[in-house]
């Protein structure tokens, strides 16, 4: 890493301020360990509950003699320059007060618009936590910033924003991305002697005749394998919305695209992810070559396990080149043609002070440099929705995500997922139907959804 080298050698040497919204689990972890880092502070935290901003400071080893509550302007960047720990309700008191970056962690679609939308024209950067409103915009606010000189960017320490880095750094290298992802933070632990797989508290047994499935895969057997693990492992725990969400997120930032809309999910080894994320006339899965993907770690009780981190798989056309990358460590398919890269952790916020930092003293993301509306997170019925039914987004139990080809907002296009947050439905829907634009009550005064309409103008959608 460099990243020392260069925040010292940055022309704007400087402590870099940070605003916070949204003090939950991951907020709080920037909030602890910036107390750690003499170049970063966190002067100001907003949340609509004071109460839970405070006991962040508290993780922090910061005692309420040193917090003040403050509702207005002038006061707030008093306190902040007084040096006390600042908490306010009012997320826009953040946009007038002395720090270089905002950092967006509500995980709230329409919240996240108006906070990121609001920091850009009041010249503050933006670290984006925020994957449901990232998912959905995150295209045209990063335009926006370009055009206003600041910094918008996914997050180090977030699997969307740690992926998107481990793709470029390969494809700086000269190789080829045949897939790319990240693993659930769940996974399948596999108990050969009690013949059990379980997955948090969640159990299922596996008979005689199907545990042959869980044993490692051959060349060129990955299909059945997989097909078959699908089917016995089917009552335990499903991958979220919230997880297609982030890949959404890193599809738009790399190009890298569903091979299939609802994606393979397989159930693999470690070992595996090579032998099955590749081509099929490799052996794998793979229809296309640079592909999105997520998977569930099967580990045995000992195993090391994947801990919900990244991963790629990799090409390379010259002989000695991947001679020297399967030599050296890294985890080839039984053909040698592929390899997979990983990275077995995601540190939250302990990591994303680098985003932090990168932005306020170098001027660039831990992201992307260009990102484009390549796909959106659209929703699928998965139960007969009745007229007048609000949505719950992400995490609404009727509603299954699918990656699909952007499109825009219009009649008979699919709507990305964040978009239906807390909006009803203007006419019963069928389980299994794919929902579009006439079928929801548009909000009357959405930042979110006009500044969508403005990113498929913006990129011709």
């Amino acid at each position: 890493m460099i990243y020392h080298h260069l925040f010292d050698q940055a022309k704007d040497l400087r402590t870099v301020r940070a605003g916070l919204i949204g003090s939950g689990h991951y907020g709080t972890a920037v909030i602890t360990q910036a107390r750690y880092i003499p170049q970063l502070e966190i002067p100001i935290v907003a949340d609509v509950n004071p109460q839970a901003a405070r006991l962040a400071y508290h993780h922090a080893g910061i005692t309420d003699d040193d917090i003040t509550l403050c509702d207005n302007r002038s006061d707030t960047i008093r306190a902040i320059e007084s040096g006390k720990f600042v908490i306010v309700e009012d997320p826009m008191l953040l946009m007038d007060t002395p720090i270089d970056v905002v950092v967006e962690s509500t995980g709230v679609p329409e919240a996240g618009a108006r906070h990121a939308y609001e920091a850009i024209q009041h010249g503050k950067h933006v670290a984006m936590i925020n994957k449901e409103t990232d998912a959905v915009i995150g295209p045209i606010l990063k335009h926006l910033a370009d055009k206003a000189g600041v910094v918008y960017t996914p997050v180090d320490g977030d699997q969307h924003g740690l992926l998107i880095g481990l793709v470029l750094w390969a494809r700086s290298l000269g190789l080829e991305v045949l897939a790319g992802g990240k693993a659930r933070n769940a996974e399948c632990i596999y108990d050969p002697e009690a013949k059990t797989v379980s997955c948090g508290r969640s159990t299922v047994n596996v008979n005689q005749l199907g545990t042959w499935a869980l044993n490692r895969i051959p060349d060129g057997e990955a299909n059945r394998y997989i097909s078959a693990r699908r089917e016995i492992l089917a009552s335990l725990p499903k991958t979220s919305n919230s997880d297609l969400g982030e890949m959404t997120v890193a599809a738009n930032a790399t190009g890298l695209m569903p091979d299939i809309p609802e994606l393979h999910l397989p159930v693999v080894r470690i070992s595996e992810i090579p032998e099955v994320l590749c081509p099929v006339e490799e052996g794998g899965l793979l229809q296309t070559r640079g592909t999105i993907e997520i998977v569930t770690c099967l580990r045995g009780t000992d195993d090391a396990g994947l801990g919900g981190g990244v991963f790629i798989v990799v090409s390379c056309e010259n002989d000695y080149s991947r001679t020297v990358l399967t030599t050296k460590g890294l985890i080839p398919n039984s053909r040698g043609s592929t390899a997979v890269i990983y990275r077995p952790y995601h540190l939250c916020g302990v990591e994303t002070p680098i985003s932090i930092l990168s932005a306020a003293l170098l001027n660039v993301p831990t992201g992307a440099a260009t990102v484009k509306p390549h796909v959106d997170l659209a929703a699928k019925s998965n139960c007969e929705l009745k007229t007048g039914t609000i949505l719950g987004g992400g995490h609404s139990n009727d509603i299954d995500a699918a990656i699909l080809p952007a499109s825009p907002i219009a009649k008979g296009k699919p709507l990305p997922l964040y978009l239906l947050t807390g909006n009803g439905l203007s006419r019963d829907v069928a389980a299994e139907t794919l929902i579009t634009q006439e079928m929801v009550d548009p909000p009357a005064d959405s930042l979110l959804w006009s500044l969508r309409r403005q990113q498929d103008a913006h990129f011709g959608l």
